[in-house]
């Protein structure tokens, strides 16, 4: 009732033909279809493809390969640079990897014990395991060196510390790269299924298009 008297106000109780006027009622719609749902039904239109996961990992991965990469990018700068205070800036980087890191893997334990894969794919996600083994106990033991020594060293050490940190993300790249050959290869927790549509994207200009036939019909031409 209040959102047709609200939609009445905003037509003005004539005709338009389009405009913020009728993106403001199609809003309207929307928010109008949503108080009628429940909560489990608004976070799967919402976020439908959150609510499709049979586990967290694939959202949790992006973490750790972007605060990883990032504080590897500003520690080398700085270094190159000599701008050593910029070291303050990327170790936060370092830290909050590492932690993201933590929930990645463990995540990930829980995908493999949960997400159903054949033969072919068992080699491949446990060799993805081990990398992200490997990726937390080198970020766990970076973090434990930096908070130590502080972000200003200098020299040698700061050599072998970029050289850790070089192959770090390294590691990093080889396990999104096993992890994209799961997905995408081989299909690993890939539903065959229409994919739910926020209400947002359910429109009344959204057209059906039938399927096109390759079919094609070759008659001849008189000369």
């Amino acid at each position: 009732m209040m959102n047709n008297f609200l939609s009445l106000q905003i037509h003005g109780g004539g005709d338009h033909s389009g405009g913020v006027s009728e993106s403001l009622s199609s809003l309207l719609t929307s928010i109008e279809g949503l108080s009628s749902m429940g909560g489990g039904d608004i976070f799967s239109l919402v976020l439908p493809g959150l609510a499709g996961m049979d586990n967290i990992h694939p959202l949790l991965v992006h973490f750790p390969i972007v605060f990883l990469c990032a504080f590897l990018a500003l520690d080398l700068i700085a270094t190159l640079a000599n701008k050593f205070q910029w070291r303050f800036t990327a170790h936060w980087f370092l830290y909050l990897g590492t932690l993201s890191a933590i929930f990645t893997v463990i995540a990930g334990f829980n995908a493999a014990n949960t997400v159903a894969h054949g033969e072919n794919v068992h080699a491949i996600m446990e060799h993805h395991e081990q990398i992200g083994i490997s990726i937390l106990s080198l970020a766990l033991g970076l973090s434990a060196w930096r908070l130590k020594t502080g972000p200003l060293t200098r020299g040698w050490t700061n050599n072998l510390f970029l050289l850790l940190a070089t192959l770090l993300v390294g590691l990093v790249m080889q396990g999104a790269d096993l992890g994209g050959l799961m997905v995408y290869q081989y299909g690993v927790a890939v539903k065959k299924e229409s994919p739910v549509l926020s209400p947002l994207t359910i429109e009344s200009n959204v057209q059906v298009v039938p399927p096109h036939s390759h079919d094609h019909h070759h008659h001849d031409h008189p000369h």
